[in-house]
């Protein structure tokens, strides 16, 4: 095994990053950015890293000062008929959180997708999706890559634990909040005023 400044493997996912980025469609960008805009409430949610990417967006939508929750947690509210789910999740087929999208198209939810996979059981369904592109560990059943990626640990492709999807799809989350801002005339002063003060 080569051995590596850590500063250049930060070099390196950075480039890999700035790559995806030029990638990304604009046209899907602005779907999800009307769908935020228009929705009464937000219910953002993913598995595993992609779960921690979710939580952070979710927070960011807060600061904006728009309703978003996290799917799963105790206080979050039931959903209803045209409030809006935005998923993390690179293969688009994680079982648990397909089955919450499903539930979710039921009863009338619209869904946004961030992933890699578009022609996935979730992208089958959502009504806008964001296609970050990465590179991907090779797995025989692509609906258990979550188990295989992140519960048993088994990684090949370069970046750590085996993807920069959820560090791309973090910095794009912040990119459109940073957006929203703009839309929204919203200044970081509005954004320190929602921030938790009890911590």
């Amino acid at each position: 095994m080569e051995n590596h400044r850590v500063q250049e493997m930060m070099q390196l996912m950075a480039s890999k990053i700035r790559a995806i980025a030029t990638l990304i469609s604009d046209k899907d960008v602005d779907a999800f950015i009307a769908e935020i805009l228009h929705a009464r409430r937000i219910y953002v949610m993913g598995a595993g890293r992609s779960g921690l990417v979710a939580k952070g967006f979710a927070m960011r939508l807060m600061h904006l000062g728009l309703q978003s929750y996290v799917v799963g947690e105790t206080i979050t509210p039931a959903l209803q008929k045209g409030d809006l789910i935005v998923i993390f999740s690179g293969s688009g087929r994680t079982k648990t959180v397909a089955d919450i999208a499903e539930t979710g198209k039921e009863i009338g939810a619209h869904i946004c997708l961030i992933t890699s996979n578009a022609d996935s059981r979730i992208g089958k369904i959502a009504d806008c999706k964001v296609i970050i592109e990465h590179q991907r560990d090779d797995v025989d059943d692509d609906a258990a890559e979550f188990e295989i990626r992140q519960v048993l640990g088994d990684h090949k492709s370069f970046a750590p634990l085996g993807t920069l999807f959820e560090t791309t799809s973090m910095i794009f989350g912040d990119a459109v909040i940073s957006r929203l801002m703009e839309i929204t005339k919203t200044d970081e002063s509005a954004l320190k005023n929602r921030h938790a003060n009890i911590e």
